[in-house]
């Protein structure tokens, strides 16, 4: 199988993740976010593709529909697609404010970025060679991108942004002509940066994703279950409007996927109105807590979305990354999700596998 659009979705309700799933222990240290490697050299190519392997048939076991890798061949779902370009300085760091939440040591833009070869290329033709299911990738987002890195090089954001958002859209092409149905750029930027998402952050975004026949999505959420991420979700009041800031512009926007998180989060539900249009990835699985959702808890959460979505044009997927969690856990966690979808599905009166298609068909 190749190109875009070499599988489609026929099931209303179309279940995916949105980001990380655990790593084995054999390949990195459990529940440790971007946990260094345990192998090395040809053992840690061959254990990441087995790892790879893993993450597709536990996804199809537990009725996942649009297959995604977990992302177990990439230690962080941003800097190690920017590990492989030219312009950054690794050995040069610099503690930042990540998403004006935490500080890191990142690296330093020395230079005009470029990519020279393809980054996720290979990596996705072969998950493309594992499933028959359609298939997603995530990439960062430019704006995020910029966020996880100190530039002295064009001191500005917004031009650093257009240059990754033309590296992106390189990259992405390819992975659409290894045969990804759906391609996801991942940017909890929008949260956080209202003025720079409005100015060019969702421009940006568009160039990244310019000129493919694969769907486009953008998942913005609140972040891993990490300490950080939910000491900042605390300061945020009984009801987290974020998602008013940057929703209005992309339901204007050329990106046809906006994922949410929504499960057990204090974003109100009728804030997917302003998507009205645009399919719809809600997160109906917490990753916060290791508690497993029960089928009914899934169910309840899509019916209330239902209210402000098209049941066609909806995809229940997990709120976040579930790196940190239990490898078992996780997988738990997926089950619920489809058999929630499932539960959703039979109400309607649609059986599975007929319904909406989803995927370029």
């Amino acid at each position: 199988m190749s190109g875009a659009g070499s599988t489609a979705v026929n099931t209303l309700l179309p279940t995916s993740i949105v980001g990380s799933l655990p790593k084995p222990a054999w390949l990195a240290k459990p529940e440790v976010l971007w946990s260094p490697w345990e192998l090395q050299g040809d053992a840690l190519v061959e254990g990441r593709q087995d790892a790879l392997r893993a993450a597709v048939h536990e996804q199809q076991r537990r009725g996942i529909d649009i297959v995604s890798d977990g992302e177990q061949t990439r230690q962080h779902f941003v800097t190690t697609f920017i590990e492989h370009l030219d312009g950054v300085d690794f050995e040069k760091r610099e503690t930042v404010r990540i998403r004006d939440r935490y500080d890191a040591s990142v690296p330093t833009v020395v230079g005009a970025v470029s990519r020279r070869q393809p980054v996720f290329v290979a990596d996705a033709a072969f998950l493309r060679q594992q499933t028959d299911r359609p298939i997603k990738w995530a990439l960062p987002g430019p704006m995020t991108m910029i966020d996880t890195l100190s530039d002295h090089h064009y001191r500005s954001r917004e031009k650093l942004a257009w240059e990754f958002a033309t590296i992106l859209n390189q990259e992405a092409r390819e992975l659409e002509a290894a045969g990804v149905d759906i391609i996801q750029f991942d940017e909890p930027a929008f949260n956080v940066f209202f003025d720079e998402t409005k100015d060019w952050g969702i421009a940006a975004l568009e160039r990244a994703a310019e000129g493919l026949r694969a769907e486009t999505a953008v998942h913005i959420c609140y972040g891993y279950g990490i300490k950080a991420n939910n000491d900042w979700k605390a300061t945020l009041g009984a009801e987290w409007r974020q998602y008013e800031e940057s929703f209005p512009l992309l339901q204007q926007s050329s990106i046809d996927i906006v994922s949410l998180e929504s499960h057990n989060s204090h974003v109100p539900i009728d804030v997917i109105e302003l998507i009205r249009g645009k399919k719809v990835m809600l997160g109906a699985i917490d990753v916060a807590r290791e508690q497993i959702e029960t089928p009914e808890e899934v169910a309840d959460t899509l019916r209330r979305a239902l209210e402000f979505v098209d049941a066609d044009l909806l995809i229940p997927s997990s709120n976040c990354g579930m790196a940190p969690l239990p490898r078992g856990v996780a997988f738990d966690k997926l089950s619920a999700l489809s058999a929630g979808a499932r539960i959703v599905r039979q109400e309607l009166g649609v059986d599975v596998g007929v319904g909406a298609g989803v995927g370029v068909g």
